[in-house]
């Protein structure tokens, strides 16, 4: 799948595919005689980021999403395909500190991805001295204070250990030690899905903010389309491993072709449209380890037909926006 951006990448993801192999040890199955296993998280994605911007990616869980945020921070190695980040393969740029300093990530539980034994401090230096960003005890701690301020906290919470702040407020610690090796790009997997939802907008609108003053590069990982919509300037709509549609993210909230991507925005409630009929989406997500044939969205789809169940569907591009669908290709 190609991408059209007229824009140079400071991301560019290339036919990337994940799989996993999840079969039991090798003994059992020569026991039970049963076959090798492997599970198919990524499926042939393609996109860029442009420097400055925010690329969100959507979908129910178990889409591969998060899979597609550790491929973008070099977490994983790619099984197919390639990824560069400033125009350097992500695999080289791994080995070289320069490179790596530049991307960081935002997890989505701020009560997991801090250590509960280090002191705030420590955890927010630990990026400044792995890169050797400042020397020195008191020109590190300088640095930890300026950017506990600079995500709404104070200086003096650096003396404090995770577990005397709330979720939102460890949220604020985990951004904090994003920008701790000053990066250009940042990876954000569902940073406020833990939140309650009056937090998950100080915080969205905290990262809105740090985007404008540092011109940080965002991959926004989402289910949420309300946190979408606030936050991007592209949208990737996720199924089954896939990119069912990519484009504007303006340009596809208004006028969704694709059946899926209609079916998420159709589950959002609206005030504007009380008393609506809705199309809820049901079923549940096939397996990874056997989609079915075809277009792996037909078991679910109000519009599949038998092409749907036997071809897998190639991109179709309609006002800039790129949709893997036969019943939109056909105009159905």
């Amino acid at each position: 799948m190609g991408d059209t951006m007229t824009s140079p990448a400071l991301l560019d993801v290339a036919g990337i595919t994940q799989r996993f192999d999840v079969s039991k040890p090798w003994l059992q199955r020569l026991i039970a005689g049963d076959p090798i296993r492997v599970l198919r998280a990524i499926d042939d994605v393609s996109f860029s980021i442009a420097p400055g911007t925010t690329l969100s990616l959507v979908g129910e869980s178990g889409c591969g999403k998060s899979t597609m945020a550790r491929l973008a921070v070099g977490l994983y190695t790619p099984s197919e395909g390639s990824i560069r980040f400033a125009g350097q393969d992500l695999s080289a740029a791994r080995a070289q500190p320069a490179l790596r300093r530049r991307m960081n990530m935002i997890f989505q539980d701020p009560y997991a991805s801090l250590n509960p034994r280090w002191l705030v401090t420590d955890i927010v230096a630990e990026p400044i001295r792995q890169f050797r960003l400042a020397q020195g005890k008191a020109a590190i701690r300088a640095r930890v204070g300026a950017l506990l301020t600079q995500v709404g906290l104070t200086a003096a919470d650096g003396d404090k250990y995770p577990h005397e702040f709330s979720g939102g407020q460890r949220q604020r610690i985990s951004i904090a030690r994003a920008l701790a090796s000053e990066p250009d790009f940042l990876v954000c997997d569902e940073p406020t899905s833990a939140l309650d939802v009056s937090v998950q907008a100080q915080i969205l609108n905290l990262m809105k903010d740090l985007q404008r003053r540092l011109g940080l590069t965002y991959l926004f990982i989402s289910h949420n389309l309300a946190v979408v919509r606030h936050m991007s300037d592209r949208l990737g709509v996720m199924y089954l491993g896939r990119i069912v549609e990519l484009g504007a993210a303006e340009t596809i909230l208004r006028t969704p072709r694709h059946p899926y991507t209609r079916l998420l925005l159709d589950a959002i409630p609206d005030l504007d449209h009380i008393g609506r009929a809705r199309t809820p989406v049901g079923g549940e997500v096939p397996s990874p380890i056997a989609p079915p044939p075809g277009c792996s969205f037909h078991p679910r789809c109000p519009l599949a037909n038998d092409r749907c169940r036997q071809e897998k569907p190639r991109y179709t591009v309609v006002d800039g926006v790129q949709i893997a669908c036969h019943a939109v290709e056909e105009g159905r």
